[in-house]
């Protein structure tokens, strides 16, 4: 059976991502902080699925994942987080940690993972970033700009990667039921309305990974807010932006 790693697979779209691949037919290996959660998830999923608990916060995790895994044919990461709250009044720790899950982690995965793919000629990665990494967001600052390089990072090897066998998509999705509202402070900001369930936007994502997709924007509605950064004068893009997120 191919195996499948998935980052943050304790809750919301990674959860739903797990049950994609282990439908597939993939073995998943579900990651992330909490225990419980895995193992509620893994029983759910049966001899399929096994449990593997780490911190991407911590600078050596990517490594030990890795050594505890050893090569797999899928990476999901999907694990990250974010805070909205002015730049300047939110916590350094707390940024550094974000750019350490958001970016150093999986980049780090990434560039682990993928020798073994390119050598047997077959592997597929996939990168979940968000419809806010294709513009800069007020109140967002950090964590758009960190979707901002995941986009980036997936499209670009994507291109590099063509002819090999090995493939990297991008997930982009908008607002979405998950914890990630109330994790970051943005329960009733009108950006969070009329939200995808994590199971459609799941289902979205591993089909097109497993087609081998470049990108996946979810939504009609997110689809077309994608374009804006294309269209619009920049500074009326941003002031658009603040407005859908601060209201004012």
């Amino acid at each position: 059976m191919p195996t499948a790693l998935i980052t943050g697979a304790s809750s919301g779209i990674g959860a739903d991502l797990a049950r994609e691949f282990a439908h597939a037919g993939y073995d998943v290996i579900l990651l992330a902080r909490r225990r419980d959660r895995l193992d509620t998830l893994a029983a759910e999923l049966g001899h399929t699925a096994r449990v593997l608990v780490a911190d991407l916060a911590a600078a050596d995790a990517p490594a030990q994942i890795f050594a505890a895994t050893g090569p797999v044919d899928l990476l999901v990461n999907n694990a990250g987080f974010g805070g909205y709250a002015a730049f300047a009044s939110q916590d350094i720790g707390a940024q550094a940690a974000m750019i350490q899950v958001n970016i150093t982690a999986l980049t780090a995965l990434t560039r682990l993972y993928l020798p073994a793919m390119l050598e047997r000629r077959a592997g597929r990665v996939l990168n979940v970033a968000s419809i806010v990494g294709f513009m800069p967001c007020p109140g967002l600052a950090e964590y758009a700009a960190s979707k901002a390089y995941v986009l980036a990072l997936s499209e670009a090897l994507y291109a590099e990667l063509q002819g090999s066998g090995v493939t990297v998509t991008c997930l982009c999705p908008g607002a979405t039921e998950t914890e990630f509202a109330a994790i970051a402070g943005m329960r009733g900001k009108l950006a969070m309305r009329r939200p995808m369930s994590a199971a459609a936007v799941a289902q979205a994502g591993a089909r097109a990974t497993l087609a081998g997709q470049r990108l996946i924007v979810t939504g009609t509605q997110n689809q077309l807010t994608s374009l804006l950064p294309r269209l619009l004068p920049r500074g009326l893009l941003l002031r658009g932006v603040r407005k859908l997120l601060t209201g004012r």
